[in-house]
């Protein structure tokens, strides 16, 4: 078959046989495996103040007052905002891999800090070590498994650090039982040890290699992580292809807020920020206190670990559907299950408080409830938006556009957190609930109207798409680049 094009055609064909069938070999999975050991940190970090301020405002050691109680929550996604924009000069000046390692001393130093405070400064210090060390883990995590990770398999993958970060909150919920504030502390502080010890087992991502010319040392890594049989040339080629045409001359503010980069970076700040406004840090922040709210009959560290069980298992049943069903079909689903739930936890409140009816034998339904709001949260609207700003950030500006996406998502935290209580107290418990239902059925129009699918797509692909260059399906592993190709008509 012949294909005429005009003359004044221009065009770029690259044409390379088949990748390697992609696997998932062990070397990918311990990859994935360190670094979402990280995430435990910060799942654990995330949910110590729930179980730990209710011993720890009835403290003998320590004297914390409601105030400084509520510092003690907001002041880990305050630092943690401080940590996401020092994050992206980090993993592009020393590396993905060396800043994600260099987390384990600072995190384990914050837990010693509030192991053994006697005042409650110390307490905010470790908070705000720790939080620094979230922001910045936060946002390397998926720029090193999106860099790392085959596209196939790209997906499930990468839901490690959000499956294994939903395992440090069911730890610190199911110590919390048993510990007091110090004591979960100590425990906090055991965790960056294995973590450490798996960093130094993987490579830096190849990418960051080429783009410091260390191209050898690229090739290692990448055959270390696809296996030693694994053909890694058109993989190779692609990279340095990307990474020639890319340069390496850094980004200004300007051009990092072109039109070229603004549809990527606004649709991981859109997905950043229903995320944190659907209320999920205050569900975490404070599940002992809602339930205590509730008057529910359950105990409320039961009601925490069960919270956390589904917390935990509901993120492997995303994992098993993401690279199945798309990012876009499970974002609806937990958009659709968040606006419901909450609407229904509203209703509970608003029955209990401002009708002041005898809720005590449904004491079940803020359980309930929150159960199946975070099962639909950690489906889809929990690690997709990590996942994906690992995906569609332009190579280019991936680490400048990260620290920017990472800081805003922590200001959300840090927003929604320390403000829970005094919009609790402005609108009551089912006005606030409401409110966040009603952020997440905005969100679902969002993710119908501007959130691309980019399921099995590699990374140069998903970036020439969002540049309104989509010319391969989403199963292709090449990308080529074609452009003003005009066939003639079959007459001429």
């Amino acid at each position: 078959m012949k294909i005429l094009m005009r003359a004044d055609t221009h065009y770029s064909i690259q044409y390379t046989s088949e990748y390697e069938k992609p696997k998932y070999t062990l070397s990918q999975i311990l990859a994935a495996l360190s670094v979402s050991m990280g995430s435990m940190i910060i799942g654990f970090s995330a949910a110590y103040t729930s179980p730990a301020l209710v011993t720890m405002t009835n403290s003998t050691i320590i004297s914390v007052t409601e105030e400084q109680a509520s510092w003690v929550g907001s002041l880990m996604p305050l630092a943690a905002l401080v940590g996401g924009i020092i994050g992206g000069p980090l993993v592009d000046y020393i590396g993905r891999r060396r800043t994600i390692l260099f987390l384990a001393p600072p995190f384990f130093l914050g837990w010693i800090l509030i192991a053994t405070a006697k005042v409650i400064h110390l307490i905010f210090a470790g908070r705000a070590i720790c939080g620094l060390c979230v922001g910045v883990g936060s946002l390397a995590f998926p720029v090193y498994l999106g860099e790392s990770i085959q596209p196939e398999v790209r997906g499930t993958l990468g839901l490690f650090p959000t499956a294994i970060g939903n395992i440090g909150i069911l730890l610190c919920y199911t110590a919390g039982k048993y510990l007091n504030w110090y004591q979960l502390a100590y425990l906090g502080a055991a965790l960056p040890i294995p973590f450490f010890i798996l960093m130094l087992m993987i490579p830096e991502t190849p990418r960051w290699y080429i783009s410091r010319g260390r191209h050898e040392e690229a090739r290692k890594a990448l055959r270390w992580l696809r296996g030693k049989n694994a053909k890694i040339d058109n993989e190779m080629r692609d990279i340095g292809y990307t990474d020639n045409q890319l340069g390496n001359e850094s980004i200004s503010m300007k051009e990092l807020f072109s039109m070229t980069y603004m549809r990527s970076i606004l649709i991981c700040l859109g997905l950043m920020s229903f995320q944190q406004l659907s209320g999920i840090n205050a569900v975490i922040f404070y599940t002992v206190n809602i339930f205590k709210m509730s008057g529910s009959s359950i105990d409320e560290n039961l009601a925490t670990i069960i919270v956390g069980i589904v917390n935990f298992v509901s993120t492997f049943i995303a994992t098993a559907l993401i690279d199945r069903a798309g990012r876009k079909v499970l974002l609806y689903i937990s958009s659709v299950t968040m606006t419901i739930t909450l609407g229904v936890l509203g209703a509970f409140f608003y029955v209990q408080s401002d009708l002041n009816m005898d809720v005590s034998n449904l004491g079940w339904i803020p359980l309930t409830c929150i159960m199946i709001y975070l099962l639909g949260f950690s489906l889809a609207f929990g690690p997709i938006p990590w996942l994906m700003m690992g995906e569609i950030l332009p190579a280019r500006i991936r680490g400048s556009a990260a620290s920017l996406v990472t800081a805003f998502n922590w200001l959300c935290t840090f927003t929604v957190t320390k403000t829970f209580y005094n919009i609790l107290v402005a609108i009551g418990p089912a006005g606030t609930f409401w409110m966040f239902g009603i952020i997440c059925f905005i969100g679902l129009f969002f993710v119908i109207l501007f959130v691309p699918e980019t399921r099995g797509r590699s990374l140069a692909q998903i970036e020439n798409v969002l540049s309104g260059i989509d010319i391969a399906g989403p199963r292709s592993r090449r990308t080529s680049s074609i452009a003003n190709i005009k066939p003639l008509p079959s007459g001429c």
